[in-house]
């Protein structure tokens, strides 16, 4: 610890992002990156914007990647923010919205990256436990809250809620901003943007994407958020006080290319869920219990072997999978979900680690 610490840095424990090994031979599903590569559009734009013009700082406002955006989702550019991946787009959102005189909440097993900016932007927050299933019970969250956040998909468990039942809760918390993060959303669950099409768009939900999961674009780092346009101002201020070039000229290329390819993305998706179907039903005859997703990845345990057993014993095997040592959750794994190659050989390093 560095004596030249602020007060604040002395209290983080920082978020730790999945591992990405060095190894060899590798099956690596830890990080629900896209086991399929990215539209071959957007690799040809990225290609394209590779030149001398890169000695130009790019866009500032994003404009051709938000029109991109919004013309996908019926919705009007002044209702679209763009960033860093969606992890800086929901940096911004807790700086600029969540930081409210009553606390934020969200679930007690979520992605972890919430109380992490909490904590680094001074923010109360409560945490509303899931429920014997691990599912969010939205009738907790009807009470006085300076923010609600959750993911939809939740992650890691993968579990779902539907447009209605969101829809709902936010008729009943009118006095501070909703944010649903979509980030797995493209693999079964309905997406809450539609809410926020027409005139009467709601002022405060707040919907979140990434580029780096279904889109395959994780190392391009974009996302983007889309909400009233009012919300939307009040994000641009802050991008505007911390970074205002977030983007670069190959990123918003590749992004709006990506964003044009919807056929690239539903075929992707549809083979993970085909895939996602079968690890589920190969896993449950091993005896593994696996809750419901509809994300990329699964959330399953054995209830005769210990999960920080099984998660050693696969890496010993070269296969990678995410374990989290926290209360409620340490018998699990969080299985991104690969190709079928990929999901062959964890089955079969299951069966030989079960005998």
């Amino acid at each position: 610890m560095s004596r030249f610490w602020s007060p604040v840095v002395q209290t983080l424990t920082p978020y730790t992002p999945g591992e990405q090994p060095q190894m060899q031979r590798l099956v690596k599903l830890n990080t629900n990156e896209s086991p399929y590569g990215p539209s071959p559009k957007a690799l040809a734009a990225i290609d394209g914007q590779n030149n001398e013009g890169l000695r130009l700082y790019p866009d500032p406002e994003g404009t051709a990647l938000k029109q991109a955006i919004a013309k996908l989702h019926g919705l009007d550019p002044k209702q679209v923010f763009i960033g860093n991946g969606s992890d800086e787009v929901l940096a911004h959102v807790f700086a600029g919205l969540l930081k409210q005189n009553k606390p934020v909440h969200f679930p007690d097993i979520t992605y972890s990256f919430y109380p992490v900016y909490c904590k680094l932007f001074g923010i109360d927050y409560k945490v509303v436990p899931l429920g014997k299933e691990f599912e969010i019970n939205l009738a907790d969250y009807k009470t006085p809250n300076g923010g609600i956040i959750f993911p939809n998909p939740n992650a890691p468990t993968g579990r779902s809620i539907t447009r209605s039942e969101i829809e709902s809760l936010l008729s009943q918390n009118k006095d501070s901003v909703l944010v649903i993060d979509e980030a797995y959303v493209d693999y079964g669950t309905e997406s809450c943007i539609p809410l926020l099409r027409g005139s009467d768009c709601p002022e405060n939900l707040l919907v979140v994407h990434t580029l780096s999961k279904s889109r395959a674009l994780a190392g391009l780092r974009v996302g983007f958020a889309v909400g009233h346009p009012a919300l939307i101002e009040g994000l641009e201020r802050v991008k505007n006080s911390f970074n205002s070039y977030p983007l670069g000229r190959l990123a918003q290329a590749g992004a709006i290319a990506a964003i044009e390819d919807q056929a690239h993305l539903e075929q992707s998706s549809a083979k993970v869920m085909q895939t996602r179907s079968k690890l589920v039903d190969d896993l449950n005859t091993l005896g593994f219990e696996t809750l419901p997703s509809t994300a990329n990845f699964i959330f399953t345990r054995h209830p005769q072997h210990a999960g920080t057993k099984l998660y050693q014993a696969l890496r010993d095997r070269g296969i990678i999978v995410r374990h989290f040592k926290l209360p409620r959750i340490e018998e699990f794994l969080r299985i991104t979900i690969g190709t079928n190659e990929q999901s062959g050989e964890l089955v079969a390093a299951l069966k030989e680690i079960l005998a």
